[in-house]
């Protein structure tokens, strides 16, 4: 459904097109990336001269370029299936249809994906075929299992995983450190999807998806990331006694008091704006966890 018949000028393409490959989540997918090269997976001593070292690493620069633009193209092509859902949730940000032609929005989605494939291939045969199963799933979720429950969820904390994962590849030292922080990643982003869904219940709802709080209703759904937020709980204590430092342990425990305040908001919440706040507060959480890495 076109709707770009309004004149529509350069300058409000280009806003439109930033916010639409979710700018603030290539910021924190490149930060997170570089903290981990930095403060996890670095070979030598920490100094200036071993981080300059890093940020100028043409191969750790030609790894993070190809995520953001497989991460864009996935926002690309997320938005593209679903243009009429957001219609109904988000009508004021919607962008393909109304700024964005959608075989415009197709073209640059099939140029992201090359160009994230073709710069890990330029790094190596291990990373091109991270980058390409990434690719696989990003359509996969958006054109089939988005709108089926769990699944979707599942493959986009899967995902995030990889993006940590796909420095494990290039980078064999600290294994046991990059895979705990995967791991952290993984289950902060499976709540938040599942977050995303109650947000966004109305508009699944009327165009035929089959997302949890659908088939399961908002309070069944609570019931299940009661759960996951308690093992998420168990994982923290257990990932404190792995890490290498006890005082990365303790800033680990110190984020059982954000996630305690985010289970009381949860318990509460039942409007679009209450899981929107949780949303974002997953967010939080996920930076926080970043930086506890400077502690390593």
């Amino acid at each position: 459904m076109e709707n770009t018949s309004h004149k529509v000028t350069l300058g409000q393409s280009i806003l439109a097109f930033v916010r639409l490959i979710r700018w603030p989540n290539l910021l924190i997918i490149a930060f997170t990336q570089y903290f981990t090269r930095i403060f996890l997976i670095l070979e030598a001593d920490l100094t200036w001269s071993s981080v300059i070292e890093v940020l100028l690493d043409y191969k750790l620069a030609l790894i993070v370029l190809s995520t953001l633009f497989i991460a864009a193209s996935g926002y690309i092509i997320n938005d593209y299936y679903d243009i009429k859902i957001d219609l109904v949730n988000k009508p004021h940000r919607v962008v393909i249809g109304r700024y964005i032609k959608r075989r415009w929005a197709m073209v640059i989605n099939q140029i992201f994906n090359v160009a994230g494939l073709l710069l890990g291939l330029l790094v190596g045969k291990k990373v091109f075929l991270v980058n390409l199963l990434a690719v696989f799933c990003l359509w996969l979720y958006s054109n089939q299992l988005k709108r089926l429950p769990f699944w979707g969820n599942l493959m986009i904390a899967i995902l995030t995983g990889f993006s940590l994962l796909v420095l494990a590849v290039h980078y064999p030292g600290h294994q046991r450190e990059v895979w705990i922080y995967a791991i952290f990643s993984f289950e902060i982003t499976l709540i938040r999807e599942i977050i995303k869904d109650m947000e966004d219940l109305k508009g699944d709802e009327k165009h035929g998806c089959k997302t949890l709080p659908i088939i399961w209703g908002i309070a069944r759904t609570k019931l299940l990331l009661y759960g996951l937020i308690a093992i998420f709980t168990a994982l923290l204590f257990i990932l404190a006694t792995q890490l290498p430092h006890s005082r990365i342990g303790y800033v680990f425990m110190a984020l059982m008091l954000p996630l305690a305040f985010f289970t009381y908001r949860l318990v509460y919440a039942d409007k679009p704006k209450d899981f929107a706040f949780l949303s974002d507060a997953c967010k939080i959480l996920m930076i926080l966890g970043v930086l506890s890495m400077m502690l390593a």
